[in-house]
């Protein structure tokens, strides 16, 4: 289906609807909040019946944003059509959909399946959110001052605060737009990067002094034991990730968080011109070339043995091709 015939198809299906549902993914992130406030919001703007889904709710970090408090943790009510939002695979949000089939997926991951009626996945966008600040307008839906926070606030997390390699001058210009709207952006910039709990630093500490290193592969871990010590209420690494992927001497940088179940949430993030996301995929994750991650069932030591392995093989892989790149064209 060429573009125009998409969009065209999504404005009629998002028209015609008058009851929605929209769910994004688990340990859910900011662009994953931001995109389903900034078109949850829109859509009720226009007087449409909207369910927003998370199927482990609202983590407390995000909480600040205006709608997050209509956040449900499973549909309430009977809907139309469904949305995804953020998520490259139906598994990563539950059985929220039981076994209906999405009309909609929106989403820019390069491991996205396709798995709706309609798919619009953008994997040169930087962000969910900025597909959704890009089109919003486009299908007739005006973009209310709450939505405009909620999408900068996605689009601000999912790079960094614009530092993530694949930043171009479009996101930014859709960033502006969002401003222009009434979005502030210090704000919303202190609050998706700044801002930590005190027992998110007490766990950073608990994961700091674990650091290891080899050649170009550093990573660490963190248990359940460690979340109870430090209080920290999520089941994520409260961001930690990033700050390992800015550690000067790191290719690529990995974080293990163990989880209930006997799995373990396996993080990656690697410098421009490797690809980590074929890592997660042969994990059953999925993501992006310079971030991705899986959850893989097994013990912390099995798990650390199985990622820290192909990683370094990809590593090893992925420098010999970029200096390959380096010398012809020098």
């Amino acid at each position: 289906m060429n573009p125009n015939q998409l969009h065209q198809n999504i404005s009629q299906v998002l028209q015609n609807a008058e009851s929605m549902l929209l769910v994004s993914h688990v340990r859910a992130d900011g662009d994953a909040i931001g995109s389903l406030l900034g078109m949850g919001l829109t859509l009720q703007s226009v007087g449409k019946k909207v369910q927003m889904v998370l199927p482990e709710g609202v983590p407390l970090a995000f909480r600040h944003l205006e709608g997050s408090q209509q956040i449900i943790r499973r549909a309430e009510q009977d809907y139309d059509i469904s949305i995804v939002l953020d998520c490259s695979d139906l598994q990563r949000i539950g059985d929220v959909l039981e076994d209906r089939m999405p009309d909609l997926n929106i989403d820019h991951h390069v491991t996205n399946l396709n798995f709706a009626r309609l798919n619009l996945v953008d994997v040169q966008a930087v962000a969910t959110s900025a597909i959704l600040a890009e089109h919003l307008p486009t299908w007739g839906l005006a973009i209310t001052q709450p939505a405009a926070c909620a999408l900068l606030f996605g689009l601000v997390s999912d790079t960094l605060g614009f530092r993530t390699s694949n930043t171009n001058a479009k996101a930014l210009r859709l960033s502006a737009d969002l401003i222009d709207l009434g979005a502030n952006l210090a704000e919303l910039y202190h609050l998706a990067l700044i801002q930590r709990s005190y027992e998110a630093a007490r766990l950073w500490g608990i994961g700091l002094s674990r650091l290891q290193k080899q050649g170009g592969l550093v990573w660490t871990r963190l248990t359940l034991q460690d979340k109870q010590e430090a209080d920290y209420p999520g089941n994520d690494d409260a961001d930690l990730i990033n700050m390992l992927s800015g550690i000067t001497e790191s290719d690529v940088c990995v974080i293990f968080v163990e989880q209930t179940g006997g799995r373990v949430k396996v993080s990656w993030r690697a410098r421009a011109g490797l690809d980590v996301s074929q890592i997660a995929v042969q994990f059953g994750g999925g993501g992006h070339p310079a971030a991705s991650g899986a959850t893989i069932v097994g013990t912390m030591e099995e798990v650390q043995d199985r990622v820290l392995s192909a990683t370094q093989s990809i590593i090893e892989n992925g420098v010999q091709l970029v200096n390959e790149r380096i010398k012809e064209t020098s």
